[in-house]
């Protein structure tokens, strides 16, 4: 009993590292530091260490030769790479959601538009962070296809810390939203293929932002 009492823990570590990646919780480049991460979840340090090296086994975490542990940082070749994979992998997630999402589903998505909107015209870059988040997976969620959630997941686990600085560029503001109106536009028309063009559209704008961000971080 103890011992799945403590695996169950170690699952719950791991899955909230993961999440912090997803989110953009932590930065590019960051050390991660075992003593602290365990003040911060208010528990021991052997479930976070065991959870940061299946992270870098996933390679999500880098482990340095020092054996610290970090955030990677992705040369522009990974992420162009990433970019590529993602426009795939969450535009299929999206087509196949069109004709599988319920009315309250689509409600929700709906709600969390509105909710990125007034984030936008409010400045709080923090809030549209957190809502973009939770516009996608809504989305993806209602594709219905776990094993494909689960790979947008670790897709956004590498590419998180990079998202939350998409709300600095200036020039990405103004049209941050007009991607997501289209989506929404689509699932409520049920129409897959307008649904997947307007997220690879969304992808791939976000990326060509964050692309001159990362030529000066790395």
């Amino acid at each position: 009993m103890l011992k799945l009492e403590h695996q169950t823990l170690n699952d719950r570590a791991y899955g909230a590292l993961k999440q912090e990646l997803i989110s953009g919780g932590f930065n590019p480049g960051q050390t991660l530091v075992i003593r602290k991460l365990a003040e911060t979840f208010g528990i021991s340090t052997t479930p976070i260490r065991e959870a940061l090296q299946r992270l870098v086994a996933e390679r999500l975490l880098e482990m340095q030769n020092n054996r610290s542990i970090i955030v990677p940082l992705l040369s522009a070749p990974a992420f162009e790479e990433l970019t590529h994979i993602r426009i795939a992998v969450e535009g299929l997630a999206g087509e196949m959601a069109a004709t599988r999402i319920n009315e309250s589903g689509l409600v929700e998505i709906q709600a969390t538009l509105a909710g990125m909107q007034r984030a936008i015209e409010a400045g709080d870059a923090r809030a549209y962070h957190a809502l973009n988040e939770a516009f996608h997976f809504a989305i993806y969620q209602h594709a219905g296809a776990p094993i494909l959630l689960n790979m947008i997941r670790d897709l956004w686990g590498r590419v998180g810390p990079y998202l939350k600085l998409l709300m600095q560029a200036d020039r990405y503001i103004p049209q941050s939203n007009d991607a997501h109106r289209r989506i929404v536009a689509a699932l409520e028309q049920r129409d897959g293929s307008a649904v997947r063009v307007s997220l690879e559209q969304d992808i791939a704008v976000a990326a060509a932002v964050l692309s001159e961000n990362l030529r000066t971080t790395t």
